[in-house]
Parts: structure tokens; sequence; C-alpha cells
């Protein structure tokens, strides 16, 4: 990590996610090129939300990370590190680049019009992961758009659980605009210490949406050739399912949304339980 980059660090890891990065179901042979990539999206993402960084300090920094990962220097630690990785697997630099762009439209854009904006958002931040991780177990091009559809939901999951923290740390909101007009509810409802009934509807109505990308990705596990990773795609899809049904009965302004350790060993065997009848059948 560069110098300048270090001092926006949120000092976040892998562990830290609301979803398993690189967990202990992935094979070993696979791990270090995802945790790399890893690292490399949390540097940028840490730069993008840093909440006193100016703009213009912050689109420089992305942008060193950008040479660094195209070759044209050396600046960003992580940049060179997932570049050699890149380079040794024979892979594209086109997800962690699409990625890049997501965080310059951190920076820059904080409002998103309705959901057609928020998707198109979606598939710089969220669906070059999946796609990367794919690519990474050579897995077939063909599961993208069920990847693309579990991963955008993952995305809607974590800004619908943190839309009050974004909109009162960077003034940035993702909830489309034209749901909250069609529910008379405003934006400066997610300054308050709880939902007013109007922001409740809102985001009742997004988790119902949300709901639709999960239900799409439904079959994803089951289509993947590594049973490993497949194994943690069941169990990414359920985590999501059941904090998305959370969306629809809590109140992320005031309410915890968030997993506790108890509630994973439930979740965790009906994902395994899921996964199983999958590939029996």
């Amino acid at each position: 990590m560069s110098e300048q980059a270090a001092a926006l660090s949120s000092g976040k890891t892998h562990r830290d996610e609301n979803f398993p990065v690189a967990s202990v179901l992935i094979a070993a042979r696979h791990r270090l090129a995802i945790l790399a990539f890893y690292r490399f999206v949390r540097t940028a993402d840490d730069v993008a939300d840093h909440p006193t960084a100016s703009p213009d300090e912050k689109l420089r920094l992305l942008e060193t990370m950008r040479a660094s990962l195209m070759g044209g220097s050396d600046a960003s630690v992580e940049g060179v590190a997932l570049r050699q990785v890149l380079e040794a697997r024979g892979l594209s630099t086109d997800h962690a680049a699409d990625l890049l762009e997501a965080f310059r439209r951190d920076v820059v854009k904080l409002r998103y019009a309705d959901w057609g904006e928020l998707m198109d958002y979606c598939r710089y931040s969220a669906m070059p992961v999946g796609r990367y991780v794919l690519d990474v177990h050579g897995e077939n091009r063909a599961l993208w758009p069920l990847s693309d559809a579990l991963c955008a939901a993952l995305q809607i999951v974590n800004h619908l659980q943190d839309c009050a923290k974004d909109y009162r740390d960077l003034d940035r909101v993702y909830i489309p605009l034209d749901t909250m007009s069609e529910q008379d509810a405003t934006v400066e409802a997610l300054g308050g210490s709880q939902s007013t009934p109007a922001l409740r509807a809102v985001i009742a109505a997004l988790a119902r949406r949300n709901g639709e990308l999960l239900a799409r990705a439904a079959p994803f596990a089951g289509q993947i050739s590594d049973r490993r990773l497949a194994l943690e795609v069941s169990v990414i899809q359920r985590l999501a399912e059941d904090l998305n049904d959370r969306l629809l009965r809590r109140d992320p302004l005031c309410e915890r949304v968030h997993h506790r350790k108890s509630d994973l060993p439930g979740l965790l065997f009906s994902a395994v339980a899921r996964f199983l009848k999958a590939r029996l059948t």
C-alpha cells in the first residue's frame, strides 16, 4: 500500500466482510489469487469511502492504483501484487479495472435516480467480483448472469443495511430517488434516529425487488463445476436471503440487521442441506 493510501485505510480485512471471502471452503490453490484481488479492491474502496480526504486526492490515488494494475507504475503495492498474480495465471485486468470505475463513481456521484442507474453501478461495483472468482476457478462464463444477479443482490443488501451511515458520513445515497418519491420519503429521513413510515416503505420495496435478484441467482451454486466454490456460493446465497428478509422486518436506522455469530450455525446448516439436495438431484 502506498503511504498516501495507507493513511486512508479502514483497517478492514477479508474476515470483516458481511459475506465469506476466500474462506476455507475455497481450494488453497485459488486463495492467493482471490486475496490479492480483495486487497486491491479493499484499498481502493477505503480510498473512495474516506470521510475527509478530498475528491481530487481520492481520484489521484485511484489513478495510481489503475496505473500499477496496468503496468505503467509500481507506486501501488496492491496494484503490483495483483498484476503479478494476473500475469502468472493468465487472467484479465478487466474485472479489477471495472471496480476502479465504480470507486471513481463513488467519489463524484452521490445520488441514483432509479433502479436502472443503481444496476449500472452494480455492474461495476459488484458483478466483477463474482466474474473474477469464476475466472480464477476456470468456470464457464455462461454462469456470469447468475453470478451477476447474486453479486448485485449482495450489493443492495449492503446499501440498505448501511444507508444511514453512508448518508451521515459521506452524503452518499444509493437508494433510488424515484422510489423515495413514490413513497413520499425524503433523503433527509436517512439522518433520523429511526426510519419514518415512508422510509420503511422504501426499504421494504427495495428489499422485495432485491428478493427477485436472489430468486434469479438461486440456481447458481448448483451449476458451478468446482464443488468447493459451489458450496461457498450456496452459503453466501443463504446469508444474503436471510439478511434481505431482515430488511423487510427491521429498521436499519435503529435495529441490527447484520448477523451475529450465534445466527450462523443454523444458516450454514440450511445452506449445506440445500447444496447437498441440489447436487443429489
